[in-house]
Formats: structure tokens, C-alpha cells, sequence
């Protein structure tokens, strides 16, 4: 099954939790501080993969979870961080955020790496609180909790040569003719279901070919196959635009090549500007010959007509040599240019003050800290509380706002008595 975007869910590991710990040998019972700090959680990293040709993987399973960071341990020993998981894609794929719809990365070429999601920072065992005034602090700090994440993944083929065309009109058959590629053929009226791609050689030089299915009228409004492949034409350095001009399919090969620069512009306006060579194929049937003729005078001068029979090999060295001659005189195919979007942590020292009546409360990733880190039961971890708050400005707001020794403070929907 050949699958060009999906929707998957992902999220980084937690980081582990930091723990409470003190020194136990023979002879003393309790000594000082020694928990150690939780691990990090694992990492989110995306890295495309040449070997990959569609996003199939990620079609029955949509949901991925790095490995959670380990606790602590006695005798300072820190926790293991969490393995990262690795997502391989094709080349070509982009990456997107769904709520959103920024990019995050356009994983352009092979082994190019991406972490899109980080792991969480794992919580300080109670030795990191030991300070000259503690001595022997009974709490520690939880590891970091991450967020779920949804991206889309949208393929979109890497090629030099993009074969556009109604079905059946050869396209697959001029694949395999000029390439060693090995697509599906058959006399059907419908349109091949995945993208082929192939190497064509010219000489010692070498270019890739992608037969994008999917066009019929009405494609770009989603008729058909098309709104869903159509998206693979706009890596492509040029067209070579297939006509059937044999009329066995009894259809005119101009009005069919109106259509199919017409669904090329409404979907994007930058493809109908891409270098293009028409190539009128099936002239080996009988009476094509004139049909041509017609064709030639319809279309105009100043556009290349290619006259070739993918069956009988009639026209395909002349079509390699202009194929090969026009990229030699375009750019490369480049990543897309766009303004990268990354998942940052939150700012964890904002916090907001709201004030309702007598009560106040304080809410903000600061809040979020703090419930990480304070110990409610615990003397010296209340202490450490109030010289946050205290260095932070928020006992001084506080005053400002009006709070008095009536007055309820909440934090972390904890209730505290103000005393100012």
C-alpha cells in the first residue's frame, strides 16, 4: 500500500523522578543527603532515509512514545535517561505541525536528522537541595512531564522529470522504456495508484524520473486521485507532458492537454511556470500520423513536441538528449524555504496574579515548578517556597494588590494563609 501523508501522535519521554535519600552505613543511621537525580527522558528525532519509498509505516500504528527517564538512585547515582526513538522517513517528506499547520522540517536529504520533540529534564534528588543552612532536606524534585504532540506527514517526490498526463496515455509503458524502473501496466482507464519513480541514463549522466499519477479533470478540486498527488509535482525541475495522440481512447489529445495545464494552475501557480516538454506518444497506430499534424498546429510554435511510441522505443534517445539538455540549463531541485517551527518548553518562571475578594491566586508555569518541587509536609521545602516567592517579587505584588493577614493565598490549588 502506497501511502503519501499521515497523521501521527508523538511525545517525548518524561524525565525521571529525583529521590529522597540519606547516607545508612554501620554506625549511623542517618547521614546526610544522598538522592540522586531522575534521567532524561527521551528524545523525538526524525531521520530520512534513502531506502524508504513511502510513508506506509506509519499507517496502522499513528502513536509513538520515547522511553520515559529513570529515577534515582542512593549514593548520588542518577537515574538512566530514556532512549530516544528514531522515526526513519523517505526523502521528501515534510514534516508539519496539525494544530497549526507550520512546518517543522522538510527532511530533504538522506540522513538528515531532526529533533522535534525533546525529552524532559529529570528531577533533582534531595542532594542537590543540601546548602549551608539545610543540612538535610527531605524532599526532591519529580522529573519533567512532556506534552503529546500531533504532526502530518506529507511525502512530496524528489525528482528532476515529473510525467504528467491523463491515464493511459503512456506514461507508465515511457517509465519503464527510459528508466529501470518496473511499474504496474495494463490497458485501464483509471489512473496508476503510487507515484514511480526511476534513474534515467544519458550517456554518463544520470537523472530521476517520477511518473506522478492521479490527473484528470477536476484533480485540483479533488476529483479523482489527483488533490492527493498532485503535491509530488512540485519537487520536480520540469514536466514532460504526455498526450495520447493516436485518439484509441477517443479523446482529443489538445483538449486533454488544456485540462491538464489547467489542473496544474489552479493547484499552484508556480507549476504551470515549470519548464515543460510535450511528447505525443502511441504515433505508431495508425492514423496518428495526421492526428499530430492537427496537434502541432493547435498547440503552436515555441512549444517542443517530441514525437515518440514508448512501446516500439520510436523518439525516446531524442527525448532523453532535450530532457537531459533542458535540466543542464535549470537550477536543482531544492528544500522547500519556509519558516521553521519548533516545540519549545515553556518559560517556567511566568506566572499571573488574579484576585478574587479576600483570595488570590497564583497560577503560571512557575506554579508548575513549584508543585514539582516543594514538599508541603516538609519544614525546609516550605522554606525554599517563600524564598521563591519572596525573590521573585510576588510576596512585594502581593502587598501591592492589597493582601493582608486575612487574606488566602492559592497556589497549585494549595491554600495558604498570607503574613505579611
Amino acid at each position: 500500500m502506497f501511502i503519501d501523508r499521515a497523521i501521527i501522535t508523538i511525545k517525548a519521554g518524561d524525565g525521571g523522578n529525583g529521590i529522597t535519600s540519606f547516607i545508612h552505613y554501620k554506625g549511623k543511621v542517618s547521614g546526610g543527603p544522598d538522592g540522586g537525580d531522575g534521567g532524561k527522558g527521551g528524545d523525538i528525532i526524525f531521520v530520512a532515509d534513502k531506502h524508504l519509498t513511502n510513508l506506509s509505516d506509519y499507517y496502522y500504528k499513528t502513536k509513538y512514545v520515547a522511553e520515559n527517564g529513570e529515577q534515582g538512585g542512593a549514593k548520588d547515582c542518577f537515574g538512566k535517561s530514556g532512549e530516544d526513538l528514531v522515526l526513519k522517513v523517505p526523502l521528501g517528506t515534510v514534516i508539519k505541525d496539525r494544530e497549526t499547520g507550520n512546518i517543522i522540517a522538510d527532511m530533504f536529504t538522506d540522513g538528515q536528522r531532526k529533533v522535534v520533540l525533546v525529552g524532559g529534564d529529570g528531577g533533582k534528588g534531595n542532594a542537590k537541595f543540601k546548602n549551608s543552612r539545610r543540612h538535610a532536606p527531605h524532599f526532591s524534585q519529580t522529573g519533567e512531564k512532556t506534552e503529546t504532540k500531533q504532526v502530518v506527514l506529507e511525502l512530496k517526490t524528489i525528482a528532476d522529470v515529473g510525467l504528467v498526463g491523463f491515464p493511459n496515455v503512456g506514461k507508465s509503458t515511457l517509465l519503464s522504456k527510459i528508466t529501470r524502473a518496473r511499474p504496474k501496466i495494463a490497458n485501464y482507464h483509471f489512473t496508476t495508484l503510487s507515484p514511480n519513480l526511476g534513474v534515467c541514463d544519458y550517456y554518463d549522466n544520470q537523472f530521476l524520473v517520477a511518473d506522478i499519477p492521479g490527473l484528470i479533470e477536476g484533480a485540483s478540486e479533488g476529483a479523482g486521485l489527483g488533490i492527493d498527488f498532485l503535491r509530488h509535482i512540485e519537487r520536480t525541475r520540469m514536466l514532460v507532458h504526455v498526450v495520447d495522440v493516436s485518439g484509441l481512447e477517443g479523446r482529443d489529445p489538445y483538449d486533454d492537454y488544456l485540462k491538464i495545464n489547467a489542473e496544474l494552475k489552479s493547484y499552484s501557480k508556480a507549476l504551470s511556470k515549470l519548464k515543460q516538454i510535450i511528447v505525443a506518444n502511441k504515433c505508431d497506430v495508425y492514423g496518428a500520423d495526421e492526428k499530430l499534424k492537427e496537434f502541432k498546429q493547435k498547440v503552436g510554435r515555441g512549444k517542443k513536441i517530441i514525437p515518440i511510441s514508448a512501446v516500439t522505443g520510436e523518439g525516446l534517445d531524442q527525448l532523453k538528449k532535450a530532457v537531459y539538455t533542458a535540466l543542464e540549463k535549470l537550477p536543482p531541485v531544492k528544500p522547500l524555504e519556509f519558516e521553521e517551527f519548533n516545540y519549545v518548553k515553556p518559560e517556567r518562571l511566568s506566572y499571573e496574579i488574579f484576585k478574587e475578594g479576600e483570595t488570590f491566586v497564583i497560577v503560571g508555569t512557575l506554579v508548575d515548578v513549584l508543585k514539582r518541587n516543594v514538599v508541603l509536609d516538609d519544614m525546609n521545602s516550605l522554606a525554599y517556597l517563600h524564598k521563591v516567592l519572596r525573590d521573585r517579587g510576588i510576596i512585594a505584588e502581593l502587598r501591592k494588590m492589597g493582601a493582608t493577614d486575612k487574606s488566602t493565598v492559592i497556589i497549585g490549588g494549595e491554600e495558604f494563609e498570607f503574613v505579611d
